[in-house]
């Protein structure tokens, strides 16, 4: 499929609709190679052409030329990146560029958190300050209501004392109709003086609960500043382990294993070794073959029953029946519309209209998704850089049931979409 690109130079726009960021970055850079690779030729042959016509024509003293830079050899010199004594090698930049980047996450992180934790303890901050306010102002009313109840108390008393005083003075054999007055007078005293000492009591009362209620006020914000002052000891500890390790390679491991970089590219040959052996470069370069880049539905539905029927392609694990995810040869609509009532987690697996092979149709929370799997060679894997290989589909859809697809970890295959009641759609292709 990619030499079919390739030599065409042109991709459907519906199937790059189907490939995902760093798929479409491979395909782009694989074109870009072919691109420079045909242009060379080019280059080579004008300089042909141009040496011919020259070999004919006299040379005027006033034309312009370029001379290029010789090397002992006597070739063109050139200089080629990582060859030099000085060059730092491939794996020392991927590790300058891993650190980097694990370093500016980290120190984005301990930001965020940093802000985070200005703005809690802020709120914090003004919670207690209104809490400690109204318990003051709670305070200040049990005080004055406290030295109000004395006061009455006292002059109450004094009151009594003055009055009996009066009594003693009277006449030693006052009336009975004074004496009953005077009685109700003393019994009205004596109970307003017990209201004024209940009064005291619980006001001594509440004061000692406020007493304890500030005491375990002070006690929990002693806590919480103890909680702040460990959370920031702990972030900044994780902090710095963070940026030694590099939180990029973590998350790597985390997915599966080492951090895996990919292969060195092949170092190019020196023109003098092309030059010795009398090989013309074109002649060095294998033509990519052209072939029809138009995929008919027929064509699929034989490639199929030729090379995927055998391998059981669709089957379940077990290979005694169909597996409940799989669909034949239905468009990126069609699919949309199967997933479109189920819930997120929810898949399938289509063959594609477009090339000999397969489509994994995926219902997150934001839409829709939709990944190429490989079926060229003896195994299945989705299309890209560092994809693991599977020897059935089934086992590749039992993987990523509890590994992501994608680096951001969420592509977990959970609930298989199966096939309509009124309609199945992959049976012209095990007919």
């Amino acid at each position: 499929m990619l030499k079919q690109i390739l030599a065409d130079m042109f991709i459907d726009p519906e199937l790059l609709a189907e490939l995902s960021e760093e798929q479409k970055q491979i395909l782009f850079f694989k074109m870009r190679e072919e691109q420079v690779r045909r242009w060379k030729e080019r280059e080579a042959k004008y300089e042909q052409n141009e040496k011919l016509q020259k070999s004919h024509k006299p040379k005027k003293d006033s034309s312009k030329t370029v001379n290029w830079k010789i090397g002992k050899d006597q070739e063109v010199w050139v200089w080629v990146m990582g060859e030099h004594a000085l060059d730092k090698p491939y794996d020392v930049i991927c590790d300058e560029i891993i650190a980097d980047r694990a370093r500016k996450q980290a120190e984005k992180e301990a930001e965020e958190r940093r802000k985070a934790q200005k703005e809690e303890l802020s709120k914090l901050s003004g919670a207690l300050t209104l809490h400690t306010q109204s318990e003051k102002e709670t305070w200040r009313q049990n005080v004055e209501n406290k030295q109000t109840a004395e006061e009455q108390a006292t002059t109450m008393e004094k009151k009594l004392i003055n009055e009996e005083k009066q009594n003693k003075t009277a006449e030693s054999k006052p009336q009975e109709k004074e004496i009953q007055k005077l009685e109700e007078r003393t019994q009205e005293i004596y109970m307003n003086w017990k209201e004024a000492q209940e009064i005291k009591q619980k006001l001594e009362k509440e004061d000692t609960e406020w007493q304890e209620t500030l005491r375990k006020s002070k006690a929990a914000d002693e806590r919480r500043r103890s909680m702040a002052k460990q959370a920031r000891d702990d972030y900044k500890r994780l902090s710095m382990q963070a940026i030694e390790r590099g939180s990029v390679a973590e998350r790597a491991r985390n997915f599966g294993g080492e951090v895996k970089r990919p292969p060195l590219p092949p170092k190019p040959k020196s023109l003098s070794a092309v030059n010795n052996s009398g090989i013309n470069r074109s002649e060095r370069r294998q033509g990519i073959r052209r072939v029809n880049s138009s995929c008919t539905r027929e064509n699929i539905i034989k490639w199929f029953k030729e090379e995927q029927l055998p391998l059981q392609a669709g089957w379940d694990r077990s290979g005694t029946y169909m597996a409940p995810w799989f669909h034949g040869i239905i468009s990126r609509l069609e699919s949309e519309d199967l997933l479109k009532d189920q819930v997120p987690g929810s898949f399938l697996i289509r063959v594609s209209e477009k090339i000999q092979g397969y489509v994994l149709t995926y219902r997150s929370e934001d839409g829709y998704m939709h990944f190429l799997i490989d079926a060229s060679a003896t195994s299945y894997s989705f299309l890209g850089v560092d994809q693991l290989q599977h020897i059935t589909l089934a086992d590749l859809v039992e993987y990523h049931k509890t590994e992501p697809i994608t680096s951001l970890g969420k592509e977990l295959l959970l609930y298989p979409c199966g096939q309509r009641k009124d309609n199945c759609d992959y049976s012209d292709l095990i007919e």
